[in-house]
């Protein structure tokens, strides 16, 4: 199954429209560009878990619809003591959460740490090299 139009009218909660519109045009490029920026990223769409990718595209360009484009309106009237404010901020373009990014990668990592061992090994142990661990600020020792 791949995202059309009304799957994110769906999402939106929105009429789905027409086909020949600006805004169903609009819609199938963001598609499109979704599609694209996770191609970029980690290769051929197909060999992805297709009920995934088609949550983060429905979810990114639904996203974008609700906020297009980074926009203030801020209305100020002396008279009548009406105030009006609207702020939104969005990307301006499509744009995959780094959760979304996770959900699709075929390989999830998490981060660990390692240690590089640059000290030749000994000739009368044969380990290489000497760890050496903290114990506090004032006291270290090697652990052979």
């Amino acid at each position: 199954m791949s995202v059309t139009p009304a799957m994110i009218a769906t999402a939106l909660g929105v009429a789905v429209p027409d086909s020949d519109s600006v805004q169903f045009a609009q819609w199938s490029m963001w598609i499109a560009d979704a599609l694209m920026l996770i191609e970029s990223r980690l290769g051929d769409p197909a060999l992805l878990d297709q009920a995934k990718l088609d949550y983060v595209v429905r979810e990114a360009v639904a996203y974008h619809a609700r906020r297009p484009d980074d926009s203030t309106q801020v209305d100020t009237r002396i008279d009548d003591a009406s105030v009006s404010r609207r702020y939104s901020s969005g990307a301006g373009r499509v744009t995959i959460l780094d959760e979304w990014w996770n959900l699709l990668s075929p390989t999830q990592r998490t981060g660990r740490a390692f240690e590089v061992d640059t000290t030749p090994a000994t000739a009368t142990t044969g380990t290489y090299g000497v760890d050496y661990v903290w114990v506090s600020t004032t006291q270290t020792g090697p652990v052979l």
